[in-house]
């Protein structure tokens, strides 16, 4: 076992006192460890951070990474291997490391390498950080280990790997044989980086040689961090269509933590898939957060199927419900309408109509759920859309979750995508599962769903053009021409001062929805990203 990891036996403990008083702005605790020698405790001074990162950093520098694992706190020994593979599999040569000014025990880096294989060379250049810990039972100044001190972009049992690609590399293309270049449209990264792994080889091409991260979960795409040679691309066609790609991608950087997917009701193709975030996750696709009143469009098709009232049937609005010892609210400054119809509670997002009304015959706990499921194809977990997606989730819930449900709260939770693909349900009567890359490529199943009546889609789709056209979506919406319409919704978040801002909506034969967290109402930040897209798509 490591020096700096070997286990010790505390006898004595004593503190530093002077004149009767804690040493300086600390008290510095001493033991002694089961080889007689002193163990220091209490927190780092910036002398023992600065050693302990830079004699970290000059055992890198020089390969040692045997030295260079023992100034970790790791006991597992992945320190050492991954220092190792970082000049042996990776090949990365040259290494200089240039320390920033720390911040308490946080010390910021740069790197600068050279990717040597095979008499071709590249130039890798990153910033990274690490952290130093006291060793608990040596009192020896540490650094705290874990991949991404390394590169910024290693996870648990990832791998740096210099050689032949795993996959030929990909030039993706629009709907129209645009070029879909990841530098133009920085969301599509990811995208591109998953389409490679799963069709990189059905695409034609081949592999170049490359520094990449091999994951160690399979299902995650490797990331190309060097080229070396570059291989030959082949042509991936996607759905995708540049020009709402441009916009969708310029709507999002408006707001902080946004993300926007587009498509076509007609077919299920994705014409966007934009994400504005600091994880690079793509939660426009693999979001899970409860959607807000957005969830009233599968709420009001639960009503209208199951015979509980229609468009201009009651859903009257009152100032607050009470659903099994719970009270709900509206929106501040709402005002009551107990002669309110379906109609008019859904374009001003009455919540209590809607709470109300889930206590009819013959609605149940599971029948949101089976609407959500049977009719809309969500919760199902068969998505193929090309990438990694979720499908919602409308769990059959009991207690106060059955209303919070029916209001898009609760444990309900939905991506902009599967929102997306409600709205294009919503207004066709049919649920076609929204797709990135053709099916013929690998033969892959499609999801299905029986889809609505011919008259409640009529319902839905005649209730959200009167939202956008004279509720509370009329701001956001307002300017678009064509058969235009929309669906506001707020999600209140535990701790979180804002709320989680969505926004669903339809112009002609384009669906869009959007989410912003802590982005405020649903027409504050998401109502805006849709509707440049919606205005975009022509």
């Amino acid at each position: 076992m490591r020096k700096g990891a070997k286990a010790a036996i505390i006898t004595s403990v004593c503190v530093v006192m002077v004149g009767g008083a804690g040493y300086g702005a600390f008290s510095f605790v001493s033991a002694v460890s089961d080889t007689g020698t002193e163990v220091k405790t209490g927190p780092l001074s910036a002398d023992e951070v600065k050693d302990a990162s830079s004699t970290f950093f000059t055992a890198w520098e020089k390969g040692d990474a045997t030295k260079a694992a023992d100034t970790t706190d790791d006991m597992s020994g992945a320190a050492a291997d991954l220092l190792t593979a970082y000049r042996t599999n990776a090949h990365l040569t040259k290494v200089r490391i240039t320390p920033g000014t720390p911040k308490g025990t946080s010390v910021p880096f740069s790197v600068n390498a050279t990717v040597s294989y095979r008499g071709d060379t590249e130039p890798l250049t990153y910033k990274s950080s690490l952290r130093v810990v006291r060793g608990k039972a040596t009192g020896r100044p540490l650094v705290a280990w874990k991949p991404s001190v390394i590169h910024p972009d290693l996870r648990a049992d990832d791998t740096l790997v210099t050689g032949e690609a795993t996959s030929p590399p990909i030039e993706a293309v629009d709907r129209k044989g645009k070029v879909l270049d990841p530098k133009k449209y920085p969301s599509l990264a990811p995208v591109i980086a998953t389409l490679r792994k799963r069709y990189g080889d059905k695409a034609g091409g081949e592999p170049g040689i490359e520094l990449q991260i091999r994951r160690g979960d399979r299902a995650a795409a490797d990331e190309t961090l060097a080229t070396l040679s570059p291989g030959t691309p082949g042509k991936l066609h996607t759905t995708l269509d540049a020009d709402v790609q441009g916009a969708a991608e310029k709507a999002v950087r408006r707001y902080d933590e946004s993300s926007v997917v587009a498509l076509k009701p007609s077919s299920g193709e994705v014409l966007a898939v934009a994400n504005h975030r600091k994880d690079q996750f793509n939660a426009a696709f693999e979001g899970q957060l409860a959607p807000g009143s957005t969830m009233k469009i599968v709420t009001a098709a639960m009503l209208i199927d199951n015979g509980v009232t229609s468009m201009n049937g009651p859903a009257p609005c009152s100032d607050t419900a009470v659903w099994q010892g719970q009270t709900f609210h509206n929106l501040a400054g709402m005002t009551a309408n107990e002669s309110a119809t379906l109609s008019n509670s859904f374009l001003r997002s009455c919540n209590t109509a809607f709470i109300k009304l889930i206590d009819e015959k013959p609605l149940s706990d599971a029948s949101l759920t089976t609407e959500a499921q049977d009719r809309f194809g969500l919760g199902h977990n068969n998505w193929s859309t090309g990438i990694t997606s979720f499908d919602g989730s409308v769990p059959a819930s009991g207690g106060p979750d059955r209303a919070a449900n029916a209001i898009g709260q609760g444990k309900v939770q939905m991506s902009p995508l599967n929102m997306a693909s409600v709205t294009a349900t919503a207004i066709t009567g049919s649920f076609r599962q929204p797709y990135l890359v053709p099916r013929k490529l690998d033969d892959r199943k499609f999801a299905s769903a029986k889809g609505l009546p011919a008259s409640t889609a009529s319902q839905l789709k005649q209730m959200m053009r009167l939202t956008a056209t004279q509720g509370t979506a009329t701001q956001a919406m307002s300017g678009l021409s064509g058969d235009i319409g929309a669906k506001t919704g707020s999600a209140e978040v535990d701790g979180q001062a804002k709320s989680n801002s969505w926004f669903t909506g339809f112009r002609n034969d384009v669906a869009a929805a959007a989410m912003s967290q802590a982005g405020g109402h649903g027409g504050d930040a998401a109502g805006p990203i849709v509707a440049s897209v919606l205005r975009s798509a022509g």
